[in-house]
């Protein structure tokens, strides 16, 4: 299941990618902490331009960090290397590294201030950092809330799942990082869409193989009408290129200030 959730997530997020590593602009000899790395695809773009510095990704989940190994023992990237640990917790060395990036990795740590902090002494003076985070929910709805809604679910999103747009908010996440240490601080919008499948059928076969979607059918009153409405918002979303939803996403740049001392 991890390979499987691996491919959607890269193929999902395949147009933000291309704008996260134009905004990372790693460096040859750069030393790179990417941050809830998952399967490695941010990574490994990073190891491929770095190849005179290395790159560590770190993540809380065993399963796509085996992935993300064994891609990147595959493409024979010998200055990576995958850790799993908690950004906002983890031991990282002191000012290791030149640049943070992160693809919608940093968005659900329980204590934000800390984490940032935790990161913040792990890069140089100097050094940079380049997140990709979801915008707001309001400017998300068509993604977040639709297909929920199509299975009859209508509550109020969890709380896990409203961590996705924690950092939605420009002055708050400026907040954070600024008493953190962390100075020209720059927010970029990305409105580019998700891509959930080539074609309704494999959309729908990607779809159903979330746990929130099975527990949902499993559940509905009438399962064959929550699948029906499901694959008629799909179908509604099918262009000829596959299957979109908008979405907004903030790139988040910002600096370590050249005199903080590390803690």
């Amino acid at each position: 299941m991890a390979m499987n959730l691996a491919d959607f997530y890269d193929a999902e997020l395949a147009r933000h990618n291309v704008h996260l590593r134009a905004a990372a602009d790693v460096g040859v000899r750069d030393r790179v902490l990417d941050v809830g790395c998952g399967a490695g695809q941010t990574t490994r773009d990073a190891a491929c331009v770095a190849t005179k510095g290395f790159v560590l990704g770190i993540d809380t989940s065993s399963e796509m960090l085996e992935v993300a190994r064994q891609r990147a023992d595959k493409a024979r990237l010998g200055n990576v290397a995958f850790e799993q640990g908690d950004a906002q917790v983890h031991t990282l060395p002191a000012a290791g590294f030149d640049l943070c990036i992160s693809r919608f990795g940093v968005m659900f740590f329980a204590d934000p201030a800390a984490a940032f902090a935790n990161l913040g002494r792990a890069i140089r003076p100097g050094g940079r950092l380049a997140w990709m985070v979801w915008q707001s929910q309001e400017y998300n709805d068509e993604w977040s809330t639709a297909i929920r809604q199509a299975l009859g679910l209508y509550d109020p999103i969890p709380t896990e799942a409203a961590a996705a747009f924690s950092l939605g908010d420009p002055a708050t996440v400026t907040e954070q990082l600024s008493v953190t240490g962390f100075a020209s601080i720059d927010f970029a919008e990305v409105r580019e869409p998700v891509f959930y499948g080539p074609d309704v059928d494999s959309a729908l076969d990607a779809l159903t193989s979330f746990e929130l979607v099975r527990t949902a059918l499993a559940q509905a009153d009438v399962p064959d009408a929550a699948m029906r409405r499901l694959r008629g918002l799909l179908e509604a979303h099918l262009t000829a290129d596959g299957v979109f939803f908008d979405s907004r996403a903030w790139i988040v740049t910002a600096c370590r200030a050249a005199n903080q001392v590390q803690l």
